[in-house]
């Protein structure tokens, strides 16, 4: 039987996997519960697992049977990822498998991520003598974030087959923008870098009635906002842009209080190192002369959070023919432009070449063009997926190593 064949006979073992995980949210980079479920699903498969020490992690290697070459060396491993942590949202689906977890959700599809690499690691393990390369498997907490990948890199999970993978790759479901079971990607930058943003502008407080006895800090404030707007659309390249927004403004308690200190919090997204360069210096350099123009003065915490998510050319390329010929031509296409999200995957392809995947999970009754978001309450995702999900991971796998056998 082929593997989409095989993946098929998986879906309803997936499927209640997926709404067990989907039951039981946890957050960051410490998930028990979520831990425990993968290792009950991989046990009695042929697998060396170890477990994390700084996280709640799961590596899992898979020995193929024909990983020997002439020179007693093996041949390169692949690696294959899945992402496992809930986002701190109160779930609004009415699904009968809806958290049972107050405030915390699966808005992010995650839990369809842990189910597809499960599948793989079982599709893979009954083709076990005839992979010509071992598989690492990589079920990682801590990806909303946290920067689990980064810790999971730095505890060996690049090197657990005992020699660095030759190439990595991960699918991401989406709730909405894909139809259901598309599967897309592209060459270069896939995701834009991640940046946050604290910013406390410290004046004297004093009476509404008398700002000039008192050094304001929420004028300035509200000058930073709309200045940093104008910065990114003045100082980035246009074909190189940024996003800046400001989420979060907290000023005083009362109205005729002039507070001593106002806040905010932003995002920044960039798609290049130049981009990402530009941008940092441009939002100190607005913050810190508002605050001079306005005789106050600020702490500006500029927190580097994610890089640019890059697919190698090649890798890319090689996935994307793999969807086509797995899934149909017509289910697999090329992004025409970054999304303005971003993922700690990023840090695993700063270190092997590799791609970053997206897979369209909108269920079948809700359109995609107006479904709502992956991170909203109400993201919904199709369990009709898992199978492809599974089947497409595992085909990148046995196709790279395929590679790495061939002369």
């Amino acid at each position: 039987m082929s593997i989409r064949e095989d993946a098929a006979d998986l879906r309803e073992e997936l499927t209640l996997l997926r709404r067990g995980l989907h039951r039981e949210p946890e957050l960051g980079l410490d998930l028990p519960r979520t831990q425990e479920k993968v290792l009950a699903a991989l046990d009695g498969l042929p697998l060396e697992i170890s477990t994390g020490t700084a996280l709640t992690s799961v590596t899992a290697v898979l020995r193929g049977g024909r990983a020997g070459r002439p020179d007693g060396t093996r041949a390169p491993a692949v690696l294959l990822r899945g992402d496992m942590d809930a986002l701190p949202v109160q779930e609004d689906t009415g699904l009968d498998y809806a958290s049972a977890i107050p405030g915390l959700m699966h808005a992010c599809g995650h839990d369809l991520h842990v189910a597809g690499l499960v599948g793989a690691a079982k599709l893979l393990a009954a083709r076990r003598a005839e992979l010509p390369g071992d598989v690492v498997f990589m079920f990682q907490p801590g990806e909303e974030g946290m920067g689990g990948a980064k810790i999971m890199i730095d505890e060996g999970v690049l090197d657990a087959a005992g020699e660095r993978v030759a190439a990595a790759y991960t699918l991401h479901v989406f709730s909405t923008a894909l139809p259901q079971g598309m599967a897309v990607t592209r060459p270069g930058t896939a995701l834009a870098a991640s940046d946050a943003v604290h910013v406390t502008v410290r004046g004297k407080g004093g009476h509404g009635s008398s700002p000039h006895a008192a050094e304001d800090p929420v004028p300035a404030l509200a000058a930073m906002v709309t200045a940093l707007q104008t910065m990114v659309t003045r100082d980035l390249d246009v074909f190189d842009p940024a996003v800046v927004t400001v989420g979060s403004v907290h000023a005083g308690t009362a109205g005729n209080v002039i507070p001593e200190t106002a806040t905010l919090e932003a995002t920044v997204r960039s798609f290049s190192e130049d981009a990402h360069r530009k941008v940092r210096a441009g939002i100190e350099r607005v913050v810190r002369g508002i605050a001079e123009a306005h005789g106050v003065t600020a702490d500006l915490d500029y927190v580097e959070q994610y890089p640019v998510t890059v697919n190698d050319g090649a890798e890319a390329a090689f996935a994307l023919d793999t969807a086509r010929d797995l899934l149909g031509g017509e289910r697999a296409l090329e992004a025409p432009r970054p999304m303005a999200g971003s993922e700690d995957f990023s840090f695993v392809l700063n270190e092997v070449p590799g791609a970053f995947l997206g897979l369209g999970a909108c269920p079948a009754d809700r359109d995609p063009a107006t479904a709502p978001m992956n991170h909203s309450p109400q993201a919904a995702y199709d369990d009709a997926v898992l199978p492809d999900a599974a089947a497409l991971l595992a085909e990148l796998a046995v196709r790279r190593l395929a590679r790495e056998e061939a002369p």
